[in-house]
């Protein structure tokens, strides 16, 4: 028998916000093709990665420039417009946020792959960044998902009982350390979707 759900964790980018490198590298890159070959060899969600795990932004596009020195100034677009590349709050999923901080039994955590150096970025720009009880920021901890010992830190930290909670997150491979831990996962699609999910594990969140 399922028990009672007490917590739900949620990522940010793609799930609250929408995040997307698109924003700004659609007019650097008109070229659908030319735009997939820079986010695919330079830019790569591998290098973005490394800064959300910790790696300094200097660090990492210092990196990039010399190894591809003819794309130095889209390298260094990257961070200097990173803040153009927030498209404003998911608003269906921020409002389902709000329903369930009316409910007093309910502990409510942010968990997200983000460097600490543009996060205070989005903690002016987004009100409901500070809705929750708790947030890891992996940046500010040194490591990311899907690597367990973020999850780890979020339940020590928190003193979540997985098994009396929910994670979301619109990326599926970082979902599977989640179930394994004992949590029940949501893969993230629209906030419709992630109403009916919630629906089903028991929270009531009216449309």
């Amino acid at each position: 028998m399922m028990q009672k759900i007490d917590t739900v964790v949620f990522d940010l980018g793609g799930v609250l916000i929408d995040w997307n490198p698109d924003f700004v590298f659609r007019h650097l890159f008109p070229d659908d093709k030319e735009r997939k070959w820079f986010f695919d060899h330079i830019c790569t969600p591998d290098w973005n990665e490394e800064q959300d795990g910790g790696r300094g932004i200097a660090e990492g596009t210092e990196l990039l420039v010399k190894k591809f020195p003819a794309h130095e100034s889209s390298i260094r677009a990257f961070y200097e417009r990173w803040e153009e590349m927030l498209g404003g709050p998911i608003q269906g999923t921020v409002e389902i946020l709000r329903q369930l901080t009316l409910n007093k039994n309910l502990n409510l955590f942010a968990l997200t792959n983000w460097s600490a150096e543009t996060f205070p970025v989005a903690l002016t720009k987004f009100d409901f960044l500070h809705w929750f009880h708790g947030r890891i920021v992996s940046g500010e901890e040194k490591t990311r998902k899907p690597f367990p010992d973020i999850y780890e830190k979020l339940i020590a930290r928190f003193n979540i009982i997985p098994t009396k909670a929910i994670y979301i997150d619109d990326n599926i491979r970082n979902l599977h350390p989640a179930k394994e831990l004992g949590f029940e996962v949501i893969h993230f699609q629209n906030p419709e979707q992630l109403r009916g999910e919630l629906l089903r594990l028991g929270l009531t969140v009216n449309r």
